[in-house]
């Protein structure tokens, strides 16, 4: 299954309140057509989003639409089109769900908007959403010079937006034993860097890969490090990182 991009998605908020306020509400058809579906009474907060979300690829091989009701800011109940229905989110939202789910048309409806609210704006959002790709490097050293253990420091720097993803593969699987993560730090020029050690003894024919994903990536980026003769070198830490292990 297609990885679904956590930075790229479109978003739209709406909300209804008491129509005696100073501030009259915003119709709902200003934003999206499905959240035309709960019409607010008097005394009650009504909201609605309505989200898309895509796979990697230009354009997505994979598109969700979802389509989310709140009553007094709990969401009650909200349209998945990876299903093809509205779930209840709670007891409140469960006649709705059903009367809903019961309209071929309705849910057809809601499904068509994969096509006619998220793909065609898809390309529309890619042309003002910033994005830069980052530039990965490996670079060994060895805490100590007596130990067979040795530290790999993977650099993703240079990205935007700040959502990345980084990983290390030993011999083509993802390694979890001593892999220490570090912040997401801002560069002075609106790009990010981010830095993931891992602590390991290498051993003969042993291949390491830090392996990255991020929105302006169709494909992750992987870069390999294999054991080589002599001693590593200093490795470039981050000024004032904090690390978590693993």
């Amino acid at each position: 299954m297609a990885r679904e991009t956590p930075s790229a998605s479109l978003c739209f908020y709406v909300s209804s309140c008491n129509p005696h306020a100073e501030e009259a509400p915003l119709p709902l058809r200003a934003f999206h057509p499905s959240l035309l579906r709960l019409t607010p009474a008097a005394q009650f907060l009504m909201q609605g989003t309505a989200e898309c979300r895509f796979g990697r690829g230009s354009p997505p091989r994979r598109v969700r639409f979802l389509a989310h009701y709140f009553y007094n800011q709990q969401e009650i109940l909200h349209f998945d089109s990876d299903l093809g229905a509205f779930l209840a989110v709670l007891e409140l939202g469960l006649p709705e769900a059903r009367s809903w789910n019961s309209r071929k048309d309705l849910l057809e409806m809601y499904q068509a908007e994969v096509d006619l609210f998220c793909r065609k704006n898809h390309e529309a959002v890619r042309a003002i959403v910033r994005q830069v790709q980052p530039t990965v490097t490996i670079s060994p050293s060895r805490n100590d010079p007596l130990s067979p253990r040795t530290l790999l420091l993977c650099t993703a720097a240079g990205f935007y937006p700040p959502e990345i993803e980084v990983r290390w593969l030993k011999n083509g699987r993802r390694a979890t034993e001593g892999v220490f993560y570090g912040e997401v730090l801002q560069n002075g020029d609106w790009t990010y860097q981010t830095q993931m050690m891992l602590e390991d003894t290498p051993q003969r024919g042993d291949v390491y890969a830090c392996q990255v994903e991020h929105a302006s990536l169709e494909t992750p980026i992987a870069v390999q490090w294999a054991r080589q003769k002599g001693p590593p070198g200093p490795s470039s830490l981050i000024p004032g990182s904090r690390w978590l292990h693993s």
